[in-house]
Order: C-alpha cells, then sequence, then structure tokens
C-alpha cells in the first residue's frame, strides 16, 4: 500500500467550528488540523511516470499538510468492506489515464489533535464521533491499521440454519440474530415448507424470505383484513385506495402494477441522440408521464445524509425501471421532524423532551439530510423543483409524561416526475432463455437487511443492525447506468431491453425474484458472477447485501454482446449472472464451493406468505378546547412567520440544481428577489414544447394528532389548491400518489389509519373524481428508547403526504404568488373553502404557543374544491388573475406576507371583528387562496365565481410601500391593528434558514445573504440588453449545410440535452461524444466546426472539478493530439460550460492564448450553488459574445467549484482583456459580495476567452435559460427565445 499526504481537509472556520465542538468533549483540546491521505493499492511497482501522473492526479500541484509536533493523530477511513464512491471514480481516473499499477485509491482524513497536557489513544478515540460518521467510517490510530481496506479475504461458504436438528427455535434465533422481522406465523410457515422440502433453510433463503415479505416491501396492513371496536370491517386499506383508480380510469396507463405509475401526457417532440450515428434529433410521439414518491424515513434517521441520498437515488432508479425503460425528469423533497433547537436561537415553542444517542437530532438531519438527497438529484443530474419542511412536537392531553407526538424518527420524502415511450410504458412478459443482467455498481458489505429493518419501529433493533441496514450513495455510476438506459429507450421498439428492475430493498434478494416473477418463470442464477467488491462476503452478504444504483435487466441471449458495447461505450459495470428457466425455482449456485446458497420454489417465497389481520381499537383524545388568551396579534405575528412550517426554505433550495436537464419552466423561486414561496413546480414536455407536467405537495400531519381524517382530506385538498396554479383541462387530470406513515401497532394509531384511508380513498377522492395511482407506505412510525429517566416514546400521527400531478396545457401560463404593479387598483380577494368556519385546531399558530385543543380545520364539501379548482382554471385562462398563492401554513397572515415578500408592493388588509376573531381569521389554516385582481375585472370574476358556485370576498387592496397593514373595526372605528413593515417581517421569517446556513455553510456568506434583505432599495434582478434577442441573426446562413458540433461529456456529465437543443435551434447538427469515443477511436474531433464541453460532475468531480476529465485528455497522446490540432484550427469554436469550463480551464497548456486562465476552486459558502444570477457581459475577444458587451441579463448558477483562482496577480491582470462574463448586483456593479457573487470569484469573473476568442468558458449555464420560459423571473417583455440564445446564433454566423 502506497501512502500520500495530501491537501487541507477543512477549511478554517470549519476547523474552528469542529475545535470548538472538541473542546467541549475534553477542555485539554488545544488545537485540531485535518487533511487528506491518499493509499494507493498497486498490482506492480510504480513507473517514475506513473508516480509522476499520479502526484499530479492526487494533489494538483498543491503542497502536502504539515502538521504540528506533539500532536495526535487519527485516520479515519470508508468502512473496509466497502468502496467509498470517492475511490471508485479516483480509481476510473487512474485507470483512464493509463496507470495501470494501480488497482484503488482510496481517501481518508488524518487529524491532527494538540493537547494542552499528556493524552494517550483512547483519549483521542473518546472524540472520534465528532470527527467520523458511525455509519460509513472507521478510525484508525495508525495508518499501518489502513491496509486492513485492500485486505483480500477469501470466499466464505453459506451457512445453514439447523432447523432440523433443533426445530423452530432455530429460526426464532435467527429471526433474532439476523433482524429478520419476522412475525410468528411467517416462522411457522417457514418451518412447514421447509420440512415439505426435507432441508435445512440457508441463512441467505431466509433473509431473502425476509426482505421479500418485510412489511416494507409487501406491504401486508395495506392488505390485512380488519376489525375495529370488535365490528369485522367489510373493506382493506389497499382496495380502497385503488378504487380511486377504477372510479377515474381515464388516461391512466398504468397504475400499482411497476415501479411507478404512467399515466398519458401531450404529443411532443421529444430529444434525443439517435442510436445510428448518435446525432440528436427530435422524434414526434406521445410523451407519457411516470410519477412517483418513495419515503427513507429510518435510513435518513440513523444516518442523514447517506439516508437521504440513497432515498433519493433509490426513487430516481425506480422511475428509471418503469416499464421497459424511462427518463427521470424532475424532483420532490419533503422533510418532517421534531422541533430543530438551534443553539443561540430557541423558541418558545421548543421544550426538552430527550432524544435517544442512536439517532441523529432534528437539527442534525436538517443540517445534513436535505444536503445528501440533493447532492445526489445534483449529480445524477435532475432538478429539484418543489417540497415542504415541517417541524411537529406536542405533549397533547390524555397522553402519558413519558409519550408525545412528534417526528424523532423523521419522514424523508424523495419523488419526481419522468417521461416514458409508448412502447416502453408497460412491462411485458419475457421468454425462458433471457438472460439475467446487472447493471451499476458491485455487491459491498453495506445495507443488509434494509428493507426489514424499515419495518421496524425505531429502538425495537440492535444498534448494530440499524447502522448495517444503511446504504451508500454514487449517483455518478447511478448516471451512468440511466445513460444506459437512454441508449436502449432510443431504439424504440428494437431496445434489448425485455424487463427492468431497480434494486432496492433487500437487494438482489428482492430484485432478482421479482423480476423473475413478472413472467412466472424461474432462474439459474451464479453467486460468482455478480459484481463484488468484498471477495470474502459471505453468500448471504452477496444476495442480499443493498448496495446501491443497480438494476436487474432481462436481456434476450442474441442481444447480450450489443448491449454490453453499450454498457462498455458508458462505462457502466455490467454482469451477466444467470438465466430464465421453466421450473419454477430460484437456484443460486456457488460454483466456489459447489452448492447453492438460494433453492426455492419461487411460490414458496412469494406465492403463499400468511395473510395479516389487525384487530385494533379506536381511542378518543380529550380536547381541552380552544385558548387564545393572552395572545397579541404582532407577537402571533413574528412567532408564525419563525415557525418552521412557515419559515424561509432557502437553505433547502440553493443547494439543488434546479436548471439542469434544461426543461424547468416553474421552480420554487418567485419574482426579482427569488423568493421561495411558489405553489408548484411545472417542466416542459419537450424543448420545443408549450406543455408540460405539473407537481405540488399538500400535507397536514399535526391535525392528525387529533382528527386523522380530516388531515387526511386536508393533505388531499391542499395539494389540489397548490397545484390549481397551473394551467390543468380539468380536475380529473390531476393524479396523487399517496404517502401513508403511521405507527401500527400503537393504540388507537392503526384505527386512525383506517379512518384515514376511507375517508380519502373510499370516500373525498372517489367524490371529486382524482385517482390515486400510486403511492407508498411506512408502518414504524415511532421510536421507543430507554435511559436513565426510564422509557419514552415519540409517536408520529398518522401522516399522509400527498403529491399531485398532472399534465399543464401551457407551461407559460401559470401562476404565482407575486404581486403586480397595475395602473388602475387592484385588489386581493380570498377563497374561503371553510366558509367562515375558522377552525384553529393544530395550527402553526397554537403550536408556536404550545398549545392544542379546538376543533380542525376540515374539507366539509368536496364541491366546494371542485368548484374552486374550474374557477382558478377559467380565470387564469382568460387572464383575470394577476397573483395566486394558497392558504395553509400561517393562514392568511402568512399568505399575504410571503406574496409581498415576492414583490415588494404594499398589501393593506380591511377585516372585521373582536380582537379574538381577528385572530381566526389571519391564522386559521382552513383550505382556500388569494388571488389578486385589477379592479376592471372584478365584474367578470364575480361571474365566473357566481357560474362555478364558488364564493370569494374582496380582504384588501395592493399597493404603496412593502408592509402589511391590517384595519379593523375592532374598536368601533375604523383603526390600523397591525402595522408590519417588508424588513421587519422577512428578517422574521428567514432567521431559521440563516442560522442552519451560517451552523452547515461559510458563516460568512450566511450573513451577508441575510443582511441582505435589510437592503430597502434592492431593485431586485434585472436585464439591460445591448441587442434584440428576437432577432434570428443565422437568417443568412440557413440554406447552408449545417455544421456539425460535439456535444462533449464524460462520465457524469449530464447537461448534454439542454446544449444540444440550444445549437440545434441555432442551426447546428449536434452530435452525441462520449470521452470513450475519443479514447477508443470511434470518432475524432476533424469532424467538427464545434467542440462543447458540457456540465455536470465528471467523475463526480473527484480530485478537482474538471480536473479528472482534463487529465484523461492531456495523458492520452491520441486525445492530447486532437484536441490540441482542433484548438490550433482557425475554422473551428469551442465552449466550456460549468463543469466544461472547469475542465477547459486545465486543457489551458493545449489552448494557444489562454495559458494565464485560472483555476476553478470551492465555492467560498462552500456549499453548492444554485441560482438565477445576474452577469454583465463585458467587451472581449470571444466570437461567441460578440454584439453583447455592455448587456446585463440573469443566468443559471449551478456550480459547487466555481472560484476563479489565478495561479498569481500578474496572471490575473494578464487575462483581464479576455475576461467576458462578471457577476453584478441588481445595481450594476461588479460583485464582491454573496450571493449575487455565488462563489466568491475575484472581480465577479465567470468566464473568459482565449486571445483570439474562439474558445470560451463560462461557469453559469446559458444554455438551461435560452428560452424565455426556462427562466425562473424574467421580463415581461421578453419574446419567446431568450437573450442567451444570441450566444448559440453567434457561434452559427462565426462558423458561416
Amino acid at each position: 500500500m502506497l501512502e500520500l499526504p495530501g491537501q487541507p481537509a477543512l477549511s478554517d472556520f470549519r476547523v474552528a467550528n469542529l475545535t470548538r465542538k472538541l473542546k467541549r468533549v475534553d477542555e485539554r483540546v488545544e488545537s485540531l488540523q485535518a487533511c487528506y491521505v491518499y493509499f494507493v493499492a498497486t498490482n506492480s511497482n510504480l513507473s517514475g511516470e506513473q508516480r509522476s501522473r499520479l502526484d499530479a492526479l492526487l494533489l494538483s500541484g498543491d503542497k502536502p499538510v504539515k502538521f504540528k509536533e506533539g500532536a495526535h493523530t487519527l485516520f479515519v477511513v470508508p468502512r473496509p468492506g466497502t468502496i467509498s464512491p470517492w475511490s471508485s471514480k479516483a480509481t476510473d481516473i487512474a485507470r483512464v489515464c493509463d496507470i495501470e499499477a494501480v488497482d484503488r485509491i482510496e481517501r481518508g482524513v488524518c487529524y491532527a489533535v494538540k493537547f494542552s497536557s499528556k493524552a494517550d489513544d483512547a483519549d483521542v478515540l473518546a472524540l472520534s464521533l465528532l470527527l467520523s460518521d458511525r455509519m460509513t467510517d472507521v478510525v484508525f490510530t495508525a495508518s499501518e491499521q489502513v491496509e486492513a481496506l485492500f485486505a483480500a479475504h477469501e470466499p466464505a461458504p453459506v451457512v445453514s440454519v439447523p432447523l432440523a436438528e433443533i426445530g423452530r427455535d432455530a429460526l426464532v434465533m435467527a429471526n433474532n440474530d439476523l433482524g429478520l422481522a419476522l412475525n410468528d406465523d411467517e416462522i411457522d410457515y417457514l418451518v412447514a415448507s421447509y420440512a415439505d422440502l426435507d432441508r435445512d433453510p440457508t441463512d441467505a433463503e431466509l433473509m431473502m424470505f425476509a426482505q421479500a415479505n418485510s412489511e416494507h416491501c409487501r406491504h401486508k396492513i395495506f392488505n390485512a383484513s380488519w376489525i375495529i371496536d370488535g365490528k369485522p370491517q367489510d373493506q382493506r386499506l389497499f382496495p380502497m385506495i385503488k378504487s380511486t383508480t377504477e372510479k377515474t380510469p381515464e388516461g391512466v396507463i398504468s397504475a400499482y402494477s411497476d415501479n411507478a405509475a404512467v399515466i398519458e401526457g401531450w404529443d411532443g417532440a421529444r430529444l434525443m441522440p439517435s442510436s445510428r450515428d448518435r446525432e440528436f434529433t427530435y422524434v414526434n410521439e406521445p410523451i407519457h408521464i411516470l410519477m412517483k414518491v418513495e419515503t427513507h424515513n429510518h435510513p435518513t434517521a440513523i444516518s442523514p445524509f447517506p439516508g437521504a441520498a440513497t432515498g433519493s437515488g433509490g426513487e430516481i432508479r425506480d422511475e428509471g425501471a418503469t416499464g421497459l425503460g424511462a427518463k427521470p425528469k424532475a424532483g420532490l423533497s419533503g422533510f418532517t421532524v421534531s422541533h430543530l433547537r438551534i443553539p443561540g436561537y430557541s423558541q418558545p415553542w421548543e421544550d426538552d423532551f430527550p432524544h435517544p444517542d442512536r439517532m441523529a437530532t432534528p437539527l442534525e438531519i436538517m443540517l445534513d439530510g436535505p444536503i445528501g438527497g440533493a447532492a445526489f438529484n445534483n449529480e445524477f443530474g435532475r432538478p429539484n423543483l418543489v417540497g415542504y419542511f415541517r417541524t411537529y412536537e406536542s405533549h397533547l392531553p390524555g397522553l402519558p409524561d413519558n409519550e408525545i407526538r412528534g417526528y424523532h424518527k423523521p419522514i424523508m420524502i424523495a419523488g419526481g416526475v419522468g417521461n416514458v415511450r409508448a412502447e416502453h410504458a408497460v412491462k411485458i412478459d419475457v421468454p425462458v432463455g433471457a438472460k439475467v443482467v446487472i447493471i451499476g455498481g458491485p455487491a459491498m458489505l453495506i445495507g443488509l437487511g434494509g428493507g426489514a429493518a424499515s419495518s421496524l419501529a425505531s429502538g425495537s433493533s440492535s444498534e448494530d443492525l440499524d447502522f448495517a441496514s444503511v446504504q451508500r450513495g454514487n449517483p455518478e455510476i447511478e448516471r451512468r447506468a440511466q445513460e444506459v438506459i437512454d441508449r436502449c429507450c432510443a431504439m424504440g421498439t428494437d431496445s434489448p431491453i425485455l424487463l427492468i428492475h431497480d434494486v432496492g430493498a433487500g437487494g438482489l434478494s428482492n430484485a432478482v425474484p421479482e423480476a423473475v416473477d413478472h413472467s412466472k418463470h424461474g432462474a439459474n442464477i451464479e453467486l460468482r458472477d455478480i459484481a463484488n467488491a468484498e471477495p470474502g462476503m459471505s453468500p448471504m452478504g452477496i444476495w442480499c447485501n443493498e448496495a446501491q444504483e443497480r438494476y436487474v435487466l432481462l436481456i434476450g441471449d442474441e442481444r447480450i454482446g450489443e448491449f454490453e458495447e453499450l454498457c462498455d461505450r458508458e462505462r457502466c459495470p455490467v454482469s451477466v449472472i444467470g438465466t430464465l428457466t421453466d421450473d419454477g425455482k430460484l437456484v443460486v449456485n456457488d460454483r466456489d464451493f459447489g452448492n447453492c446458497a438460494v433453492n426455492m420454489p419461487m411460490e414458496m417465497l412469494l406465492g403463499n406468505p400468511p395473510k395479516m389481520e389487525r384487530d385494533v381499537e379506536r381511542q378518543t383524545m380529550p380536547d381541552d378546547g380552544l385558548n387564545l388568551e393572552g395572545i397579541e396579534l404582532e407577537e402571533a405575528a413574528m412567532r408564525v412567520l419563525r415557525f418552521p412550517a412557515v419559515a424561509d426554505k432557502s437553505f433547502l433550495i440553493h443547494i439543488g440544481d434546479r436548471t439542469v436537464g434544461g426543461l424547468s419552466a416553474r421552480d420554487q423561486l418567485i419574482g426579482p428577489w427569488q423568493i421561495p414561496v411558489s405553489d408548484v413546480a411545472i417542466t416542459s414536455s419537450g424543448f420545443n414544447s408549450k406543455t408540460g407536467e405539473a407537481m405540488a405537495m399538500g400535507e397536514r400531519t399535526p391535525l392528525a394528532s387529533t382528527n386523522a381524517p380530516a388531515s387526511g382530506r386536508m393533505a388531499v385538498a391542499e395539494s389540489i389548491t397548490n397545484i390549481a396554479a397551473a394551467p390543468i383541462e380539468n380536475l380529473s387530470k390531476v393524479r396523487l400518489s399517496a404517502n401513508w406513515m403511521a405507527a401500527a401497532g400503537h393504540p388507537g394509531e392503526d384505527a386512525n389509519l383506517f379512518d384515514t384511508v376511507k375517508a380519502v380513498g373510499d370516500e373525498l377522492c372517489r367524490d371529486i373524481g382524482v385517482a390515486i395511482p400510486v403511492g407508498k407506505d411506512s408502518m414504524s412510525m415511532r421510536t421507543r428508547w430507554e435511559d436513565e429517566k426510564g422509557e419514552h416514546q415519540v409517536v408520529a400521527p398518522v401522516s399522509l403526504i400527498v403529491s399531485a400531478f398532472a399534465p399543464v396545457t401551457d407551461a407559460t401560463k401559470h401562476l404565482t404568488p407575486q404581486l403586480r404593479e397595475t395602473e388602475d387598483s387592484s385588489y386581493l380577494l380570498q377563497f374561503d373553502l371553510g366558509q367562515g368556519a375558522n377552525r384553529m385546531g393544530g395550527s402553526c399558530l397554537l403550536q408556536s404557543y404550545r398549545r392544542s385543543g379546538g376543533r380542525t380545520p376540515d374539507l366539509d364539501d368536496p364541491k366546494r374544491l371542485t368548484g374552486f379548482f374550474a374557477a382558478v382554471q377559467e380565470m387564469n385562462a382568460r387572464g383575470m388573475l394577476l397573483a395566486y398563492h394558497d392558504r395553509s401554513d400561517g393562514g392568511l397572515f402568512a399568505t399575504v406576507a410571503e406574496m409581498i415578500f415576492a414583490s415588494r408592493i404594499g398589501v393593506s388588509l380591511s377585516l372585521s371583528g373582536s380582537r379574538v376573531d381577528l385572530i381566526r381569521q389571519l391564522f386559521n389554516e382552513e383550505l382556500g387562496a388569494v388571488v389578486q385582481v385589477e379592479k376592471s375585472k372584478l365584474t367578470q370574476v364575480q361571474m365566473v365565481l357566481n357560474r362555478f358556485g364558488v364564493s370569494a370576498a374582496t380582504i384588501g387592496k395592493v399597493g404603496g410601500e412593502p408592509k402589511l397593514t391590517v384595519n379593523s373595526d375592532v374598536s368601533g372605528a375604523d383603526e390600523v391593528v397591525l402595522d408590519l413593515d417588508r424588513v421587519t417581517m422577512q428578517r422574521e421569517w428567514s432567521e431559521m434558514s440563516y442560522r442552519i446556513q451560517a451552523m452547515r455553510d461559510n458563516p460568512a456568506t450566511a450573513k451577508e445573504e441575510f443582511d441582505r434583505i435589510l437592503d430597502a432599495k434592492d431593485p431586485g434582478l434585472n436585464s439591460t440588453l445591448t441587442f434584440e434577442p428576437s432577432d434570428d441573426i443565422t437568417r443568412s446562413v440557413r440554406s447552408s449545410a449545417r455544421p456539425r458540433v460535439a456535444i462533449l461529456r464524460e462520465q457524469g456529465v449530464n447537461s448534454q440535452y439542454e446544449m444540444a437543443a440550444a445549437f440545434m435551434r441555432a442551426g447546428f447538427s449536434a452530435v452525441d461524444v462520449h470521452m470513450s469515443d475519443l479514447l477508443e477511436g470511434r470518432d475524432t474531433l476533424d469532424e467538427y466546426q464545434g467542440l462543447v464541453a458540457c456540465g455536470g460532475f465528471s467523475f463526480g468531480d473527484v480530485l478537482g472539478a474538471g480536473g479528472g476529465w482534463a487529465k484523461s485528455i492531456l495523458y492520452h497522446s491520441r486525445t492530447r493530439d486532437q484536441f490540441s490540432a482542433f484548438f490550433e484550427r482557425s475554422d473551428s469554436f469551442a465552449l466550456g460550460v460549468c463543469n466544461g469550463c472547469q475542465m477547459m480551464s486545465h486543457l489551458r497548456e493545449l489552448i494557444p492564448g489562454a495559458e494565464n486562465w485560472p483555476r476553478f476552486l470551492p465555492n467560498k459558502s462552500e456549499q453548492f450553488e444554485a441560482r438565477l444570477s445576474l452577469v454583465e457581459i463585458v467587451e472581449s475577444p470571444s466570437i461567441l459574445l460578440q454584439g453583447m458587451a455592455g448587456s446585463r441579463i440573469p443566468i443559471a448558477t449551478s456550480h459547487g467549484e466555481g472560484q476563479a483562482v489565478f495561479a498569481d496577480d500578474t496572471a490575473r491582470y494578464t487575462s483581464s482583456y479576455t475576461v467576458a462574463l462578471q457577476y453584478i448586483d441588481n445595481y450594476g456593479n461588479v460583485a464582491d459580495s454573496y450571493p449575487a457573487n455565488p462563489n466568491g470569484s475575484a472581480d465577479g469573473i465567470c468566464g473568459l476567452s482565449n486571445e483570439d476568442g474562439r474558445v470560451t468558458i463560462m461557469m453559469p449555464h446559458p444554455e438551461r435559460v435560452a428560452m424565455t420560459r426556462q427562466n425562473s423571473w424574467h421580463p415581461d417583455d421578453w419574446g419567446e427565445d431568450g437573450p442567451w440564445m444570441r450566444i448559440f446564433r453567434n457561434a452559427r454566423i462565426a462558423i458561416g
């Protein structure tokens, strides 16, 4: 093993934060240093050239850290038996760079801790929990111990469980030892089944059976029969939900028969590279919509970052494995946790109820979990466009002192929308003889028993089993697998894929049987053909581990060679592991030991599991009545603004890419100040389509603590009042995903679940004609543990999270909460579907005062909802509404405040009644919405409302200074009872987000963003153009042949489609070129006039963003010579964007006139930044920016490493005339503060050209905002083409 010390692993502020934490554990800690250490396993001695290349790869010219004398060191490295995602990508880079002697590179962190007095290894190890992740890391005190990472272990044999010898007790012991979560009936079933087989079970078979038949996988409670209060029920949960689709089946192509539901979409032009010549082309066809939402609660509770990351990754795989292969498009996410308890920011609704050590705290979950989910989406290349966040804890009357309602076990939601071709929408029967194939990563010693573990209440299994059941994510390899799926889907009816299934809970032991069972066959599998990173793993481990980023496919034997070539081009690992048989048996052979790890009839595994009966009772919770005494209006307003369910969610949003793919039409951020208050997310069907898809969410879980059925109805209705902001033909076009969570087995909760499913599935959704074709359940939402004070329980109320999906008629015609300036007067109208009931139970206001009681909001009449939806749709279609925002958490007050934040326009409300009446009017959370209507349209609006039997009341006037004024006759005369300016309200609303950002990211940049709220004169985003975007300057060259542009990508690049679309619109022929095409001689750059390096995460951005990609060019004579020759040509151009910009900056030695270009290093915030930023185009040689100098235009920023750093001041000044783009603030000044300068680059530099202008690089993404509808905000007078389209047309003119 070779050991190489490396660069600093932590920035100064992170070292300071960590040092403070260490001192709280041991006050003798004096200082801390941290550096990366690289461990390299080799198969032979490195040559001098190989060692030089390796040093260049790993160190990138940086100097290794030197530790202080006398410091104690700890090495934190990945757990033996696993390969970290970093390692797999770094090793790939070494291989691509022809360092053949390297078998594997792994990275660890060496911490050097200096104590003020004598300390030993035990003292240092006592600090290790703060320096490592218990789930993914191990800690060593000496580097020699790290050899364990590369230790080669002999294969282990399968283990037989001595059932014949010991009897039933053998299975009981195995159940406990392996954490199988089998119930007594299942154990009895297995005893009888193995008696029939006349042999003992293997541990692999038992683990497989446990996963395949876990509550997580088989949804036994939802298929159970029910007895409630002694009365048998004639309905089951799942059939009640499925009945909604049976009632409204129109347009539902696939429901509850696949990984995701499929509904009819629009006809349109879908962009894909041709399977014949790789040229991007548009195919006119139906663009059907798939929808899926998952939960990943247990893993996120145990280890938030990997738990949430693999939750997102698993849901993405569900989409990709729908039908015969589909394409994920845009995501959604959500989190529910107990109260945050942010240090230094304590809130009156928080108390000191304990928390178990084995689980992450709510604050830890919200610091790390969202980053995990966002990081996976970002690297895979899927925008996240909508979500929710809620905290909840309540000491309800009638509960014992040691029990509360809350979410110590969190909800982590991951979902999304995708597209599937009509011929691939439904799975087909597969013939005997087809090959069983795995694509994606190798088996690893992680995630054993995850499906079973997720079925247990937190605290009812051992801590070791908890940690064994959590996986880790590698989004870059999942992207490679998706590229293989995409290549197959592009073949249409000639796709080699006969069946595809994702590998999730239970690993191959669940995925392979389900894939095989689809056509009612058997299979013969060879265990040792499964790609395996840990040869010493047991057969049970190989078969049952939940290593991520894998798919099971069935491929015809005659197409295997062709399919392997597709995988090789994408560098996607592929293994052929078996064959379908006609004997109905699943046999997993182990050739190393000449036996079988599994030999089981499929019918025994999946066909005859025992059925469940739930015999439960309802429990009535005492109600202590509504109490609003002592609540003052202004203090109530401030508390509600700070309450997490209402407060600013920016800390969750800017970390996630929202523009990748180029099809986002509406994200979370609204208006020139980009305020995260959108009700709905919208994507375009295709690059040339105005139609699209909408997503929205609804959840009102606190209501379930006292009225579970009402919480379900409110969740469904809220998703509809949110999605109503999108133009949708009619309500029946809306379909829902229902994610059900409950603490099954806890007194009263099973009955609450039944009543809620009945209220939603059997009643409401059937009444309003809305289908629920997809969903998920998680039945273990209770946390129970003991400490020195005794037993504690935190029980989640029945929790229904609803996600609504619908085809959109015109993605450009949606409504937003941004108020508009009008020449005539304009007014706010409130739709109150509660009809004046103003019920306060479960409201954020009461929660903020730690009060419960009172009636909860509810949907009393479904016709009000259907009439409301229809009226809003018609008013939107006829242009009557200027702004729209639904009423939910925080009530009318929060709704109007958010509209003010988005527009910086004032609102004056006029309400009547007593002090208590005012509180109830402002803070009730009944269903409804607020709209802005111009005075001249009021009569027309009333006519529409009358026609649909809907009422709306004028509640205020829009205009004036940005503040909220409430006028009332509370004392008999009209007076101002509340007067709050925008700055005061928005600072309260945003402080939670700021506090979390300051803990998680660079506190200096977090403070700069928070302080920007104070600037009352900030004009917001704006645009100044020195050219006319609608001018098609390419008219003169339209008749000439389309020049060819290479849309270049490396593994992990994810932005090629939007780049191809922009160049095609400008008149180019765009061709998909993978680096493997150039390295293996399938293509050369001689064939192209243009070269475009796209954005993404090449090699996962390990070894420096773009660095591995660049070195794969520099260290190969074939590619080095090709690129050098291309850059020397006078008839060509090159563009590098984001990751492509970073890569090309590393090629500066090959690019004439680029020798002083900067490197691009991590952002100053030390966080991925996704924003709509303002840039100025400055005079430069760039041929792509000709005629654009002086323009100031918003542009999409999405990167983690964009800080331009020059070698020295000389290089910086020498490059000054080649600077092409600079970030500016909203006043037009060069941006020197965050977030206007999102990465900390000196002088706001974000784009440069070489000296002759034929090569341009830039960090922001013009291709993602080339069309006006792709922009989160834009001036109203822009046409179909946005200003950035000029770049691509300039390129076309330059080529001639």
